[in-house]
């Protein structure tokens, strides 16, 4: 339904761009209102939501509970600076701390803030644990990373658009190719203190690695007694499948770098948990935020690990991934040069021959499902977990559809 006697998108889309530094090239669509696994634009105009704010929307928009939580404590509390403690602060930190296995739980806001943790704490735990010189300690990284957007994790990416124009780097990090075990290994030294890496590289084009490798990324780091950061802000919290991406070969990293679905898709909440003897080394004054483990993120993370503890968004992230990724290979040949991921997570390589990645995701647009592109003729589909059968199917009718001409 037209809400108006004239479009809104145009101005809006311009508007946009007169008054802000031009960091992001979105697709030409004002969302206004969203529910569930629907968005719906300044125009009255509804669209499937295929990327779920890069995992952030897990629990889809306005989850009820989610809200709930939220409305419930901005009538109390919202924020009071670690110089004080809450009433939903330990709640938090131990349920999240149980739902990863670990003793302890630091909470942040956004997820380069947790990668920025782990490497803080990394390089501390190899100074005062491991016994690495100081100033030397070395992180071992992979191609094709995407951690974030801080000049520390830039330095590492390869990326040119992420790296190019921001140095100087900040030096400490050794790159490898990803899936490349052998490269791993010979990367670490004396001098190293972590492996820093994405279970499934989301940014590069939903990569999954070879079958084997994290399970032998884990052996390597405990032979060599380095710490495995897995950076799962992407991939975890039930996105593909089971809690963590980890969990799907048995592999329990020393750390978790956490955040995009743990805020709900309402506020920005990430943390990092692991056990008591590399969280430990942290002391007062040393690592902290304003913001981080607010009373507001807290009740808002404590209802997302709830919801999580069940395993039902876990379950529909199984059943209704395996239902998307036939139909995905259903089109492999007629559009599709491959097709990757696991759970509702996908990667798409579409024929450059066809259409940029661009280009497909403005004509799902123009059909009403909304995805990102991302390295080319690529582009991610990441629906939310309270995403239907019908949903998924009725998006890959679209997606046919543009492939098909």
């Amino acid at each position: 339904m037209i809400v108006d006697d004239r479009l809104r998108t145009p101005d809006a889309v311009r508007d946009a761009q007169r008054w802000t530094a031009h960091n992001y090239h979105p697709l030409p669509v004002v969302i206004s209102s969203a529910e569930g696994a629907w968005l719906t634009d300044v125009d009255g105009r509804r669209y499937l939501d295929f990327l779920a704010g890069y995992s952030a929307l897990n629990f889809g928009h306005r989850h009820p509970r989610l809200i709930a939580a939220a409305h419930a404590q901005l009538d109390r509390l919202t924020l009071t600076s670690r110089a004080f403690v809450h009433d939903q602060f330990a709640d938090f930190c131990r349920e999240l701390a149980e739902l990863c296995g670990k003793d302890l739980v630091l909470p942040m806001n956004t997820g380069a803030e947790a990668v920025e943790t782990a490497i803080k704490v990394a390089r501390k735990w190899g100074y005062r644990v491991k016994g690495v010189p100081d100033g030397q300690a070395t992180i071992v990284v992979a191609e094709g990373n995407f951690h974030g957007r801080t000049t520390t994790i830039v330095g590492f990416s390869t990326d040119p658009d992420a790296h190019d124009d921001f140095g100087p780097y900040t030096p400490g990090f050794r790159i490898v190719p990803y899936g490349d075990l052998d490269a791993l290994s010979a990367a670490i030294d004396d001098t190293t203190v972590a492996v820093l890496i994405e279970p499934i590289q989301g940014e590069q084009g939903v990569v999954v690695p070879p079958e084997g490798y994290l399970p032998g990324v884990r052996r390597v780091c405990t032979e060599r007694d380095v710490l495995l950061l897995a950076d799962e802000i992407q991939s975890g919290l039930g996105r593909t499948g089971d809690t963590f991406a980890c969990d799907h070969e048995g592999v329990v990293p020393d750390m978790y770098l956490l955040g995009k679905a743990l805020g709900g898709g309402i506020v920005p909440v990430s943390a990092v948990a692991a056990d008591a003897d590399v969280l430990g080394v942290l002391r007062p004054g040393q690592h902290g935020s304003t913001f981080g483990g607010n009373p507001l993120a807290c009740a808002v993370g404590t209802e997302v690990v709830r919801l999580l503890a069940t395993g039902e968004f876990q379950h529909r992230s199984t059943e209704l991934g395996a239902r998307l990724h036939a139909g995905l290979h259903e089109l492999v040949g007629e559009g599709l040069v491959a097709v990757r991921g696991r759970g509702l997570w996908a990667g798409l390589d579409i024929d450059p021959a066809l259409m940029t990645g661009r280009q497909a995701c403005e004509r799902l647009a123009e059909r009403g499902v909304l995805a990102k592109d991302t390295h080319g003729s690529t582009i991610r589909l990441a629906p939310p977990l309270v995403v239907t059968e019908a949903e998924i199917d009725e998006a890959l009718t679209q997606l046919a559809a543009v492939l098909a001409g």
